[in-house]
């Protein structure tokens, strides 16, 4: 055994949306995988089964307890240094006015490499230990995203954007070869690296910034790699009637990426707001997943995606921050913030089954594992899957929590997703390294 932990562990599972170990053993092995959990009162039958000795068992505290890593399932890495700000202004004139111009300047390698740094780490920080990134449309400040999630032990699914038509930023854009063409190049160089947690996705930004041709080259090329895929869909009323008057001969914006053969069960669509019902039985008998963006949905007055009803057409999804669209770089903000809209539906009907807090915090564990195809490796406690894993501490001294008495697991939790932050989370593991505290 690498590491072995005794305390309270609360993970989710398919069945039950929280469930709670107390007074739990786990032991981590040295390949950074779970290779049992059982009862501490077993402790001794334990260790003599695994080999490790009593005194290296590491015991948590009181008021502290180990969770899953969270998974953000969509986050723009090039738009970090804005973030926080720029929110005036609806999707399409958003991204004219502010993104595209931001997301040129990466040709600038040094530029880059400041951005990039400081988004993987605050993403750890926040207790991101998987990500699924859009960069930009340049090749190598892609791959020096891939470099550094790969540096600081973040598993994350890095896309080079690509995107053939863009009228408003001339210098932003790329002919259709050499979008194809440097996708390739990007997929061939990162996998060349052979990092183990960081893998390419093929990325066309979405169908109004691509031609038909090309979306259909990057369906081909994410085939023959085997690789994911993601974009983004029906964020904005504007853009899903822009998209009908380019593509006339499609029925709905699903149905172009369905003609062009981008929905796989390896694929994953932000957003959604504005799918049908229709639109969502395609999402379902393709594997399509989706990435729920609460906060910028919210921020940039896009619309409020229905969570249950896409629950219930058995689609899967996952959240994502969406930065800078959403202004919050931590995924706690999306638990809330998903939250908030599943109360905001509730408001415009009564009858509305809100989402519950166990319910989300499975969104933000398992449920984004599964939408970006991960969940054999990670997602919860399971024996076999990597030990991606917070230790949250709700009592850490000068933190954003005030303990009045005692309280059991569930509250801790609960206490934490709603009040906590960073502060609380005290140490993250990733395939069972510990990357924060982070060293030299």
């Amino acid at each position: 055994m690498k590491s072995v932990y005794r305390g309270t562990f609360v993970h989710s599972t398919w069945e039950t949306p929280l469930q709670i170990l107390e007074d739990a053993l786990l032991g981590v092995d040295e390949g950074g995988k779970i290779a049992f959990i059982g009862e501490g009162k077993d402790i001794k039958q334990l260790s003599q089964k695994f080999g490790f000795n009593l005194s290296e068992v590491i015991q948590l505290a009181q008021h502290e307890f180990f969770m899953p890593g969270m998974v953000d399932t969509h986050i723009h890495a090039s738009q970090y240094s804005y973030a926080g700000t720029a929110l005036d202004l609806p999707l399409l004139q958003w991204l004219n006015t502010y993104t595209f111009p931001v997301e040129a300047q990466f040709d600038n390698l040094e530029f880059a490499r400041k951005v990039y740094t400081q988004v993987v780490k605050r993403t750890l920080r926040n207790g991101t230990t998987t990500a699924c990134y859009f960069a930009t449309i340049h090749t190598d400040a892609s791959l020096l995203l891939g470099q550094l999630a790969n540096d600081f032990g973040q598993r994350a699914l890095v896309g080079k954007v690509c995107m053939d038509v863009n009228d408003c930023v001339k210098n932003y854009r790329e002919t259709s070869k050499d979008s194809e063409e440097e996708t390739g190049r990007f997929i061939k160089e990162l996998l060349k690296k052979e990092y183990p947690l960081v893998r390419p996705v093929v990325t066309p930004r979405f169908a109004v910034t691509c031609t038909e041709p090309l979306l259909k080259q990057l369906a081909a090329i994410a085939r023959n790699n085997s690789v994911h895929i993601q974009s983004h869909i029906s964020e904005n009323v504007d853009e899903v009637e822009l998209v009908k008057k380019l593509f006339p001969d499609s029925t709905s914006y699903t149905d172009v990426y369905h003609k062009c053969n981008l929905l796989t069960n390896k694929t994953v669509m932000a957003h959604g707001c504005h799918l049908s019902d229709k639109e969502l039985a395609v999402f379902r008998e393709t594997g399509t997943s989706l990435a729920h963006c609460p906060n910028s949905n919210l921020s940039l007055c896009s619309g409020l995606l229905d969570v249950r009803n896409v629950l219930k057409h058995k689609v899967k999804v996952g959240l994502g921050t969406d930065v800078a669209g959403g202004y919050s770089a931590s995924m706690i903000d999306a638990v809330r913030r998903t939250l908030d809209t599943s109360k905001i539906l509730s408001i415009q009907n009564p009858n509305y089954e809100t989402l519950t807090f166990e319910e989300v915090f499975r969104l933000a564990t398992l449920g984004g594992s599964q939408a970006l195809s991960l969940d054999e490796q990670t997602g919860n406690f399971q024996v076999g899957k990597h030990f991606d894993a917070l230790r949250v501490n709700v009592a850490v001294p000068e933190g954003p929590i005030d303990l009045i008495q005692p309280e059991e697991p569930k509250i801790l939790l609960e206490k934490f997703l709603n009040l906590g932050d960073d502060r609380n989370i005290v140490e993250v593991f990733v395939a069972g390294r510990k990357v924060v505290p982070f060293t030299d």
